[in-house]
C-alpha cells in the first residue's frame, strides 16, 4: 500500500485559500521524487504543482476527483475523495512513481498540493491498462486537528 505524505504548505493554503467542500481536487503522476525535484514541493513555501514533474497526459482519462465529504467533528477535519480509477487509452501513461493531490480552483498560490502518495516503485499504464486510487472512506485522504 502507498504511504501518504502531507505538504507542509497544506494547512497554511488550507486556511487562507481553500473551500475543499466546492473545490476541483485532481491528481498529478510524477516518476521524480519530491527531494530530487529542482524545488522540492514538500519544503515550506515550495508546496505548488509547479514544483512537480508530471509525467504526460495524453493518453490518461480524467484526473478530476470528487470529493465525497469535508467535515470537522469535534475539532477534527477529515477530507474523503471518492475512489478514481485512471485509465490509458491511446498509448501508454507514465512511468510514476509518486501520485499527488491538489487543488486545482486556487489561484494564489496556483495549484496549491494537499499531499501525494509513494507507490515504492514506478508503475506505467500500458493502454488498455487502469489504475484504482483506492481513497479510504473512513480515515479521508487527510485529517487535521
Amino acid at each position: 500500500m502507498a504511504t501518504f505524505n502531507k505538504i507542509n504548505d497544506f494547512v497554511v493554503n488550507a486556511v487562507h485559500n481553500m473551500d475543499l467542500e466546492s473545490d476541483q481536487i485532481v491528481v498529478a503522476l510524477s516518476n521524480t521524487a519530491p527531494s530530487a525535484e529542482a524545488t522540492d514541493p514538500t519544503t515550506d513555501g515550495n508546496g505548488i504543482l509547479g514544483n512537480v514533474t508530471e509525467v504526460s497526459y495524453t493518453n490518461c482519462s480524467t484526473r478530476n476527483v470528487t470529493t465525497t465529504s469535508s467535515t470537522q467533528t469535534s475539532g477534527t477535519y477529515k477530507l474523503v475523495l471518492t475512489d478514481i480509477t485512471l485509465t490509458a487509452s491511446g498509448g501508454d501513461v507514465g512511468p510514476f512513481r509518486y501520485v499527488y493531490i491538489y487543488n486545482d480552483t486556487v489561484a494564489t498560490p496556483a495549484d496549491p498540493l494537499i499531499g501525494y502518495y509513494d507507490y515504492g516503485l514506478s508503475l506505467t499504464l500500458n493502454d488498455g491498462d487502469s489504475f484504482t486510487l483506492d481513497f479510504s472512506a473512513t480515515d479521508g485522504v487527510i485529517q487535521v486537528s
